[in-house]
């Protein structure tokens, strides 16, 4: 009986210390595991589901899902991806995992980063030790991840063949302020890290696609005119292709703000090419015999001398025009003509129309005079009439082509968008006259007063050298080769034969 009341007392103490025993491991157990709630961390960040993640950390900041919805906002995070590595023990109740993440950002596409994920037993649960490297390593120490605009320039202008304008080129008052023109609502971006007290860290960067449009620039072109104006200063070189007009170059050293496309000047000698073309359309001839003393004297007016007062005699007109005799243009002209036949042919060979640039600009006028002395200076480019030297170019190209085309810097498209209206007419022109023309201005370069001077063979021009009052003269030449005509002007810089006449040279022997 006594054995019977033994064992029960042994059987109730056993079943009061495993009660006990099962109590304190009920009371020690750890909720989850830390694999599971990394698992399910990554999940619901894989999910976008902010709450879930902060529902796993240990003591989560107050603005935890706002962080990481303002990052996503910040950033432009499309989606993200999340490749966990193993888990690794970091010592008694605590451990870690190290993943991979891939942003994928709408501005520059996917965006790798590298982080760990750091887990410990917290309240008797595994926790996520949550930090804001965890997000992204560069968030550590107080870092910000900043995307923001950066102004750049939209709009590039190339030459005809797609190549950079040459550098230094003397072009770009002209390109410059026409790039607005074709500068899209487009923009770039760059991503910066910005950390308390030091400088900001750019990490990517993407620029805007520019909006490229070919001027009718030709890179040869347009770097040997720079060059052949280098060391010449108050200078310019307009050169056209005179079967379409197209400005293949538009080099302008040009001082004071003057422009070679938009400022007129005195044309001097230069202007006897529209003179002559008045002549032959009255029926004087290449050929014809005419004075070319050193002083004419209009009857009743004033008298007009040659450079120097040379007596040359009696000449053929052509040489009149390639030796620039003064007085035979003045006798000739105020004998055959009247101030309205020069001011038609003047309109045919590009005074006074419009033109269409793409970058603006004239062509200069001639007025209609009934004062015989002005009309006789205006026969030799002095006088009241003025021009510019991108019209110069574009008379040149229409002797050599026998069309006067208006001279443009860009498509005839983009032209006509940006200065409206109607594409202007080719004007076709005398054909007999402008081979006259031609004729006589291969003369000035064979033998007359821009021979001997280094051009090569080919070239056909005109000198001028236009008087101004209390001030150096104006030099000239304007003259083609090929497919090419050109007008070289320095400003003050005396005769034409001496200042613009070797320019025109280094710049054809350059090409």
């Amino acid at each position: 009986m006594r054995r019977r009341r033994l064992i029960v007392l042994v059987i109730a103490v056993v079943a009061v210390v495993g009660a006990g025993a099962f109590a304190v491991m009920a009371s020690n157990r750890v909720k989850g595991s830390a694999s599971g709630t990394a698992a399910a961390y990554f999940d619901a960040w894989r999910k976008g589901d902010v709450t879930g993640m902060e529902r796993l950390v240990y003591r989560p900041p107050s603005d935890f899902v706002a962080r990481h919805r303002a990052l996503s906002d910040e950033l432009h995070v499309e989606s993200i991806q999340l490749t966990p590595g193993p888990l690794k023990s970091a010592g008694d109740g605590a451990a870690e995992v190290p993943f991979a993440g891939v942003r994928q950002l709408t501005e520059f596409g996917a965006w790798p980063f590298d982080s760990m994920l750091r887990l410990a037993v917290r309240d008797r649960a595994w926790k996520v030790l949550w930090a804001p490297e965890t997000l992204h390593p560069l968030l550590k120490d107080g870092g910000r991840l900043e995307l923001g605009q950066i102004d750049v320039s939209a709009a590039e202008l190339v030459t005809s063949e797609g190549h950079p304008i040459p550098n230094d080129s003397y072009a770009e008052a002209y390109l410059d302020p026409l790039k607005p023109e074709f500068e899209q609502a487009s923009h770039g971006w760059q991503l910066v890290l910005k950390v308390p007290g030091q400088p900001d860290r750019p990490l990517l960067s993407k620029q805007p696609e520019a909006s490229v449009e070919r001027t009718t620039l030709s890179r040869p072109v347009q770097a040997a005119a720079a060059r052949a104006l280098d060391g010449v200063e108050d200078s310019t070189i307009v050169v056209i292709r005179p079967s379409t007009g197209e400005i293949l170059g538009l080099a302008d050293r040009l001082e004071e703000n003057f422009s070679a496309v938009r400022d007129v000047f005195p044309p001097g000698s230069i202007f006897k090419t529209v003179t002559a073309a008045a002549l032959l359309k009255s029926g004087l001839n290449p050929s014809d015999q005419v004075g070319c003393p050193g002083t004419y004297t209009i009857p009743g007016y004033r008298p007009f001398d040659n450079d120097g007062e040379v007596d040359r005699g009696v000449v053929t007109l052509t040489d009149a025009f390639a030796h620039s005799c003064n007085t035979s243009f003045v006798e000739q002209a105020t004998t055959r003509l009247s101030s309205k036949d020069l001011v038609e042919t003047a309109a045919e060979l590009g005074f006074g129309r419009p033109i269409m640039t793409g970058i603006g600009g004239s062509c200069g006028t001639v007025p209609e005079t009934d004062d015989m002395n002005m009309f006789a200076a205006d026969t030799i480019g002095q006088g009241e009439v003025v021009t510019t030297p991108l019209c110069m170019a574009a008379l040149a190209g229409a002797v050599q082509s026998g069309t006067w085309r208006s001279p443009r810097l860009l498509s005839e498209k983009q032209v006509v968008r940006i200065e409206g209206g109607e594409p202007l007419e080719d004007a076709p022109l005398d054909e007999n006259v402008v081979a006259a023309l031609r004729d006589m201005m291969a003369a000035v370069v064979g033998y007359g007063t821009a021979s001997e001077a280094g051009l090569p063979e080919g070239v056909a021009g005109k000198t001028g050298t236009a008087e101004v009052e209390g001030e150096q003269s104006h030099a000239w030449f304007i003259g083609y080769r090929d497919d090419l005509a050109f007008c070289v002007f320095v400003r003050h810089g005396g005769a034409g034969r001496a200042a613009a006449v070797p320019i025109a040279a280094r710049f054809l022997n350059g090409l």
